[in-house]
């Protein structure tokens, strides 16, 4: 099989299975930076990436603190990603090729905000979109308003071209931001500021965990 012929075989499944962003990045200059062991990671190239929508119902319902609702959501679209990136690994590995997914939220530092990898950075090489001023990934069609995971493969595919896209004159996450955490520019995102809103919310029993959901409410990407 070639690339472009395994890369349509495999987005077809993930369509099929509901699906809604899917690209391939090329992750060889980053790989070192991931928090897996690098025995592993020297002999993976490449990451499919794949993103669901989020409820535009259950958003709408957030103001200024996110609700219940949302946190239940949050956990489903997670589990079902993750159902669905396990499915594909097994998929290219029955093809004898090596497939590793990593989960569509595992923090491993709170105050940091890291995870064993950054979806978003593996979602901006995929081609999916960029990284807006929210800090988020930010596709054209959807905003910020899915969800992301990864699946790290050595199996030959064709490769996407990262989006040369970004955020514009918008600025609707940065006005209405709780923790007026959110800068102009991406790179001043203060994490510190965001995490401390976050415990904060789970605090006051709102949510269970570290979410918010605030700004991916209003984050629309390019649409008008």
């Amino acid at each position: 099989m070639d690339k472009a012929k395994n890369y349509s075989a495999l987005k077809k499944f993930c369509f099929d299975e509901g699906i809604d962003l899917f690209g391939v990045g090329d992750i060889t200059k980053v790989r070192e930076e991931f928090k897996i062991s690098p025995k592993v990671a020297q002999n993976l190239d490449k990451s499919i990436c794949l993103g669901v929508m989020l409820s535009g119902a259950v958003l709408s319902e957030i103001d200024i603190v996110p609700t219940k609702l949302y946190f239940h959501h949050y956990k489903i679209v997670n589990s079902f990603l993750d159902h669905i990136a396990l499915r594909l690994c097994n998929i290219i590995q029955k093809k004898g090729y090596l497939a590793l997914a990593i989960p569509a939220t595992q923090i491993i530092d709170w105050e940091k905000n890291i995870g064993h990898l950054s979806h978003r950075r593996l979602g901006v090489l995929a081609g999916l979109g960029w990284i807006g001023r929210n800090n988020l990934l930010v596709n054209e069609k959807f905003g910020s308003q899915f969800r992301l995971t990864s699946i790290l493969t050595n199996m030959p595919l064709k490769i996407d071209k990262p989006s040369e896209k970004d955020c514009g004159t918008c600025r609707l996450c940065v006005k209405i931001c709780p923790a007026q955490a959110i800068r102009e520019r991406p790179e001043d995102f203060d994490h510190l500021k965001c995490f401390d809103k976050l415990k904060s919310f789970q605090s006051q029993r709102q949510v269970e965990q570290f979410v918010c959901g605030v700004c991916v409410n209003v984050c629309r990407g390019n649409k008008k």
